[in-house]
């Protein structure tokens, strides 16, 4: 067994993801309400398409032989999609029919028993990038030096945002969807994504912990989130044995240590 005892999530994406672990981030809450339970990885590649990713992903996960030594992937979360959608000639440009294929043969790296990386218990979550807010792109863009073209359209991040819910169902995954809750959250209204959004791509501290409307939501601000609230509900609906409520702690609580021989009631056990 490796040094890290606990089993983890994963999240891979773009910049978003890195930026995870800023104060209230996505990656930061699930660290929070998952400590002692399941460890979080953030491997987020800012900048990065899923033409690149794959590669990347492909050297990250362990084979079929080195998992029975490793800790398991129990959760892998994947969040491309941004970047993929920026419009021709920009380098990061990737189709969309391309682009939903790589996303599906993610997903296929650990479910498909011909992948190598075969890890049928790994459940795996999709998220669709975010909106763009053109009117703020356009003038973060105009406003650098030397100022660069518009690189992104919210009907195309739209577009992308619903290949990945297809690349989910065809895959027989789940898909948090964070494009639709962002947009009901801004009423629908492409300006009004500022309130989520630092330069019309980028989610500012709201973008990850501002309220969304939805069954689940409750009007209280330690409760209110977008990404992360949105991903949690996700777990909740489809993977709710995973849902950090349901989970143990892999050490037992201090008052469940015999203190006159603790180590027996100490050792490692399932989640």
């Amino acid at each position: 067994m490796a040094a890290n005892v606990h089993d983890v999530i994963m999240l891979f994406g773009d910049s978003i993801t890195q930026a995870g672990w800023a104060e209230d981030g996505f990656a930061a809450r699930l660290a929070q309400v998952y400590a002692r339970k399941l460890d979080v990885l953030n491997r987020g590649l800012s900048g990065y398409n899923t033409e690149w990713a794959i590669p990347v992903l492909e050297q990250m996960l362990a084979t079929q032989q080195a998992q029975q030594h490793l800790p398991k992937v129990r959760l892998l979360v994947i969040w491309f999609g941004a970047n993929d959608a920026v419009i021709k000639p920009f380098s990061q440009h990737v189709p969309l029919p391309k682009f939903i294929e790589n996303m599906k043969y993610m997903v296929q790296l650990l479910h498909s028993p011909d992948s190598s990386h075969y890890s049928p218990t790994t459940k795996i979550i999709l998220i669709t990038p975010p909106p763009v807010n053109t009117y703020q792109r356009s003038a973060d863009l105009a406003s650098r030096n030397p100022p660069l073209e518009m690189d992104r359209l919210f009907e195309t991040t739209k577009q992308y945002a619903e290949g990945v819910r297809d690349a989910a169902v065809a895959s027989n995954v789940a898909v948090a969807d964070v494009w639709t809750a962002m947009w009901n959250g801004a009423g629908e209204n492409e300006q009004a994504l500022s309130r989520y959004l630092s330069d019309g791509l980028h989610l500012t501290h709201e973008g990850y912990t501002a309220s969304c409307s939805g069954p689940e939501s409750v009007v209280r601000a330690d409760r209110d989130k977008i990404a992360y609230e949105t991903l949690i509900e996700t777990i909740a609906a489809e993977y709710p044995e995973l849902h950090y409520g349901n989970l143990r702690s892999v050490f037992p609580a201090w008052n469940e240590v015999d203190w006159a021989n603790p180590g027996p009631s100490v050792q490692k056990r399932e989640t």
